[in-house]
């Protein structure tokens, strides 16, 4: 069964049919109200509760509560509110109520089943109307029911004045009615609501707590697990004991130790609807949680418990995924829309203020009203989408001049209120965050103050989501962030996590820098791990880097990769991260060296890159493609830079975009040329057929050369005026595209290995600009700076003011560019540093003071980025030995570990 399917008609015994309410009636539907200042209309009011019946009679009883509650939306947005039947008896009982008559809390206990009822009503109601209301409630016959009070039966036309009923009293009830399905299931609701009822009468009931507790764990034990309408059936009963409003009734007790118990027994239902039940029941649960949720905010104000509740039904909510099918009132569903108007309207309202305090530094939004507000939009966007017909962006204003359809109106108008209200906040909120970066400078010293900031983003992304069901509305967020970009930088930076769904935020690479695009890339990867155990061991001969790296990455389960790397060269001891930057960048070169027919260098810049159609002249270069990609993404995952660059055209590729005229333009000049000149030709010039074109491109491979026709019968298709741009677009396609698809493929497929999702591989260099992905994986390519460099070095043994460390920096600064990157690559094993310079490091760089003979050369530990050496009694000694160490030859491979 559905869980919008269920009937919402019982036939009872009398033969007449009565309308059952939906299970998400209000408060007032069930419970008794805890508010003595109630409208007369709604005193004393009963209403019938839900029950399966069947064929067989015997004597039962069921709760029996009532309560008046009103749920309204704040001002600010559209309110939304559902009516309740009410039986013609509860009309007369209203109408009669005295002003000074007294509401009243009593039970009524079926002498042979022990089955307790919680009744309140009107001191000056009439018995009669009460049994009225017990045979609504369970089909007994007015003329089959007794109440006994103080030995005596009561009477029809006495009031429960009349009969000296007080609060608390307990009345017996003997009648009969028809039996249910679930006995069991029965029994152990009304032992619990009895054991409830003893405790708010006062009575001292040893290990209640623990007594409820295993009412509820075997509530969920005896559930059907194999069939949902068993299981649903079963779960109804809950609602239809009234056992939330009993558990609440015990909640709202002045007994300390009640309230305590009933805090503990709500609290463990809502786990267990998680925890006891197979996740495709989860659902089920919902509109028992609501119950809850609709009790609790009718007699307390941010309530803990409530809070909880209001937690535990989002989750559900989520639990539903995209086949929410909210209902509308009229078809009788388990949760209608309505249900979901007030939860995301006192979110928003929870939201809104917070976020105004947020602007004044005296608070802001909690992570659980914001995890909260995203579960209840979800099912509200989904809802508006359905009855849009999923047509939009919608127009606000057409929806307030079309009258004719109310139900679709109000939920698009409700919520996108809601959305320029929390806007506008968020707008003022950012441009805080970018005033307080501003007059403290440190980011870090701002964020301590302010941990709140870290429910920006979320309430950002789903402003997003929201925005895109309105028109105009999607403009005007992305405004709102492009003039607050530097503050929207710094919150992904500082708050976006790994787990998120960040992919939002790349949908305008123009509301981000680089620092942010490449910190969400970054996050695509897994994060490395530093234990020893887990990390893929390699043994490699420098000799054979290449055939042998290949085996070891290419040969790899891809999830083996995924926590890190051990890095040892043959006959070397180093080992550790300095020692696998180092093969990172020896691995690459080789990958790229021309001579091994993988890559070819673009002629206009050698660093950049792209396939080599030519490379299918070695049988396994499809695999060494796919191992090029595992070990490009590795370099990135480790964040080291490796000093190659891809070219515009295989990046473009790689994110699954189109390949036009002036990406080739570094690839290729000539043909960028050539194409350049024959689009710009004169019309009649080139009609003229001087050039004789035809739809062919000449290829040479291996020293041959061969034809190959650009499309169906190229070879007789002359070039003109009307064709050339198609010419020029099948060439480029040719040339950039077909000729290397497999290569680039493959080189996809392997870089998607070492992703934490393989899909991602696209949206990764979607993400990115080539500028940026140029200095994640090159670096800088700045010369470098020694006062950078002397800024983010620390000395250990040394001073800075030692005649050492100023003869060092003297040496420093005399070198050439070529020296200073050979004596960088010997301490720290790296050949280029990040774009942000020697701040962009994992961590300082080191001298530390040995205890070596002066005539020692330096040693360094490439690992923690140190550099060691004696201290030489003479700048000229020194010289001497870092000369050495700066030769090509020597500082290769001179680190230890």
């Amino acid at each position: 069964m559905s869980l919008f399917q269920f009937s919402a008609v019982d036939q009872l015994p009398n033969g007449h049919d009565h309308q059952r309410l939906s299970s998400k009636r209000k408060f007032d539907d069930y419970a008794f109200s805890f508010d003595d200042d109630q409208n007369d209309d709604d005193e004393g009011s009963l209403v019938p509760l839900r029950m399966r019946k069947e064929d067989h009679t015997h004597q039962a009883a069921l709760p029996i509560t009532a309560v008046h509650h009103s749920s309204e939306l704040p001002a600010s947005y559209s309110s939304v509110h559902d009516s309740r039947p009410s039986s013609s008896s509860d009309a007369a009982s209203s109408s009669s109520a005295a002003s000074s008559s007294s509401r009243l809390q009593f039970f009524v206990r079926m002498i042979s089943e022990g089955k307790t009822i919680v009744v309140q009503a009107n001191s000056e109601d009439t018995v009669k109307s009460l049994h009225e209301r017990i045979q609504i409630m369970t089909g007994i016959p007015v003329i089959e029911q007794r109440l006994i009070y103080g030995g005596k039966q009561l009477q029809w036309e006495q009031s429960l004045a009349d009969c000296a009923i007080q609060n608390d009293a307990g009345l017996q009830l003997v009648g009969r009615m028809r039996s249910t399905d679930n006995p069991h299931t029965w029994q152990v609701m009304d032992d619990m609501i009895s054991l409830i009822c003893r405790l708010c009468r006062g009575e001292v009931v040893p290990s209640s707590t623990k007594r409820i507790k295993d009412c509820l764990i075997n509530f969920f034990t005896i559930t059907p697990k194999d069939n949902e309408d068993s299981a649903l059936a079963h779960l109804q009963i809950f609602m239809a004991s009234s056992a939330p409003a009993a558990l609440v009734m015990l909640y709202m007790s002045p007994i300390n130790s009640n309230k305590q118990c009933a805090d503990a027994s709500i609290r463990h239902f809502l786990t267990s609807c998680r925890s006891a039940l197979s996740k495709h029941l989860h659902s089920y649960c919902a509109p028992i949680v609501l119950e809850f949720c609709k009790l609790l905010r009718t007699i307390v104000n941010e309530d803990n418990l409530y809070e909880s509740c209001r937690s535990a039904l989002g989750a559900l909510l989520e639990s539903f995924g995209t086949s929410w099918c909210l209902m509308l009132p009229e078809a009788k569903g388990l949760i209608a829309l309505q249900d979901i108007f007030p939860f995301v309207s006192e979110l928003a309202g929870n939201l809104s203020r917070d976020l105004e305090s947020s602007v004044h530094s005296i608070g802001g939004p909690l992570s659980s009203d914001v995890r909260d507000f995203t579960a209840f939009l979800n099912p509200l966007k989904s809802t508006i989408l359905q009855r849009v017909g999923y047509q939009i962006p919608i127009s606000v204003e057409w929806q307030k001049e079309d009258h004719s359809n109310p139900p679709s109106g109000e939920p698009v108008e409700f919520l996108h209120a809601i959305f320029s209200d929390l806007l506008a906040k968020m707008e003022r909120c950012l441009i805080r965050v970018g005033e307080s970066l501003a007059a403290r400078g440190s980011r870090e010293d701002v964020f301590l103050h302010t941990e709140w900031w870290s429910q920006y983003l979320t309430i950002l992304k789903e402003l997003n989501a929201i925005s895109k069901l309105y028109v105009g509305a999607d403009e005007k967020f992305w405004m709102v962030l492009r003039n607050c970009k530097s503050s929207l930088c710094a919150l992904i930076i500082r708050f976006a996590k790994r787990n998120d769904d960040n992919r939002w935020l790349l949908e305008h690479k123009d509301v981000t820098d680089f620092e942010s695009r490449r910190h969400l890339a970054m996050m695509m990867f897994p994060e490395v791990k530093e234990d020893y155990e887990e990390l893929h061991e390699m043994l490699i001969d420098r000799s054979q880097i290449l055939s042998e790296s290949f085996e070891y990455i290419a040969r790899a389960d891809p999830e083996s990769l995924h926590a890190g790397l051990f890095m040892e060269f043959k006959n070397e001891e180093a080992t550790g991260p300095g020692v696998l930057r180092e093969w990172f960048f020896l691995v690459c070169q080789a990958i790229f060296n021309p001579e091994n027919a993988l890559f070819v260098p673009c002629s206009n810049d050698r660093r950049r890159f792209f396939p080599n159609p030519a490379s299918r002249v070695d049988p396994l270069h499809l695999e060494y493609f796919r191992f090029a990609g595992r070990v490009i993404a590795l370099a990135l995952m480790h964040k080291v830079q490796v000093g190659v660059v891809f070219d515009r055209v295989f990046f473009r590729q790689l994110a699954g975009l189109h390949i036009s005229l002036e990406d080739i333009r570094e690839a290729d000049p000539c043909l960028y040329s050539s194409c350049k000149k024959i689009l710009e030709m004169d019309a009649e010039f080139i009609d003229s057929d001087v050039l004789g074109l035809t739809f062919v491109r000449e290829v040479e491979e291996l020293g041959s050369r061969r034809l190959v026709e650009l499309c169906d019968g190229g070879k007789n298709t002359v070039v003109n005026s009307m064709n050339r741009q198609e010419y020029v677009n099948l060439l480029i396609r040719d040339r950039f595209v077909t000729s290397i698809s497999e290569q680039v493929d493959h080189f996809s497929q392997g870089f998607g290995h070492i992703l934490s999702n393989s899909r991602l591989q696209k949206f990764f260099f979607q993400s990115l600009e080539l500028e940026d992905f140029d200095w994640m994986l090159y670096g800088s390519e700045s010369p470098i700076c020694v006062e950078d460099w002397k800024a983010h070095t620390e000395y250990n043994g040394y001073t800075e003011n030692d005649p050492q460390i100023t003869w060092f920096w003297e040496i420093i600064r005399e070198m050439s560019a070529e020296e200073r990157n050979t004596l960088l690559f010997f301490w720290t094993s790296l050949k280029h540093l990040p774009i942000e310079g020697f701040r962009g490091l994992a961590s300082p760089l080191y001298i530390y003071k040995s205890s070596e003979p002066h005539g020692r050369l330096p040693s360094s530990h490439t690992c923690f980025y140190r550099l060691c050496f004696p201290p030489y009694p003479s700048k000229a000694e020194m010289q001497k030995r870092l000369i050495v160490i700066t030769q090509e030859h020597v500082g290769c491979s001179f680190g230890t570990w």
